[in-house]
């Protein structure tokens, strides 16, 4: 398993598949990382040399925002648009779909678990809730 800006990528899957296990790397710029860093497509992640690992390397913290920097990144976007007041950080800290999904039905990742509100008929449940 070679170790890549300190995230081990698998080992036993081709580099291009590899690479995506870094947080802000997906397909297309895996393959670009490839390309760039001139190692040979379907080579796997354990066949990598040194030479290739500090190429990649070199090029992921040069070109790109990657893992803590982008999670850091987002987290602070998110945070502005809170501070500001606006529609989009109102729906973040509500845990709600900031993308105009309906909320009507659906949206149960951003929801949680769907609670039953309002009064209890049943005598019987009425008593095991108040306990």
């Amino acid at each position: 398993m070679p170790r890549i800006l300190g995230i081990d990528i698998p080992g036993n899957k081709r580099i291009e598949y590899s690479l995506r296990y870094i947080y802000g790397v997906g397909t297309t710029r895996a393959l670009e990382i490839v390309k760039k860093a001139g190692v040979p497509l379907g080579l796997r992640a354990s066949d990598l040399t040194d030479e290739h690992i500090t190429k990649i390397t070199s090029i992921l913290q040069n070109e790109l925002t990657v893992e803590g920097d982008l999670r850091r990144m987002i987290a602070q976007d998110i945070r502005r648009l809170q501070a500001i007041g606006s529609y989009r950080g109102f729906r973040h800290r509500r845990g709600l779909p900031v993308r105009g999904q309906r909320t009507k039905t659906n949206a149960r990742t951003r929801k949680g678990r769907k609670q039953t509100v309002g009064a209890i008929r049943d005598k019987t449940q009425r008593k095991l809730a108040g306990n």
